[in-house]
């Protein structure tokens, strides 16, 4: 079963959600290849990507954060 396509009007909401709870600066940015997930950046750091999940007819979309160890020493 392959992944459900993300589409462009859908990462415009995603960004809308994510600037409205967590921060005005997020910037959701689809991928030049795929099109099943998008990433989310502020400024020009890639924080992680957002997918999209349907499953028994409801549509959900994933945010995964990526945190490096040499990250986590800059704080």
């Amino acid at each position: 079963m392959s992944a459900p396509v993300f589409h462009r009007d859908e990462a415009a909401k995603v960004e809308k959600f994510l600037r409205a709870k967590l921060n005005p600066d997020l910037k959701v940015q689809m991928r030049q290849r795929a099109d099943e997930c998008a990433e989310i950046y502020k400024g020009a750091e890639c924080l992680g990507v957002v997918s999209k999940n349907v499953e028994e007819g409801e549509t959900s979309y994933s945010f995964t954060i990526t945190i490096l160890d040499i990250d986590l020493e800059e704080v």
